[in-house]
């Protein structure tokens, strides 16, 4: 049985795409290179009235100022704009970060909507 959305009693649609790609991208323009992706996934996530997804992001940073890169990412991220057509960033957070044999490294969690 198809998933329906109780606010406008019709089935939710599943051809939307994954915002994660643009998020990513946007995340390492905001970090500045080089910054690598160690892992990124996205799955579906659903409340009574929205749906979106929940993503969880581990970055790690290289060369000499990659402690100034984790920070400028840090900074302000959940003041931060996000361009994500027909998606919103409800929260982004970072739910740890350290080093690694001597590489930042930073894991986030964000939620995005879709934007009806």
């Amino acid at each position: 049985m198809a998933g329906h959305n109780l606010l406008r009693n019709k089935a939710i649609e599943r051809r939307g795409t994954d915002p994660l790609p643009l998020l990513l991208a946007q995340l390492l323009l905001r970090a500045g290179r080089p910054t690598v992706i160690d892992r990124a996934t996205s799955r579906p996530w659903a409340s009574a009235l929205f749906e979106g997804r929940r993503h969880a992001i581990r970055l790690r940073f290289s060369g000499p100022k990659a402690q100034d890169q984790k920070d400028r990412l840090i900074a302000g991220l959940d003041e931060a704009e996000w361009a994500l057509p027909g998606h919103f960033v409800a929260d982004i957070t970072v739910d740890a970060h350290g080093n690694a044999d001597d590489e930042p490294w930073v894991q986030l969690s964000a939620l995005t909507i879709r934007d009806w």
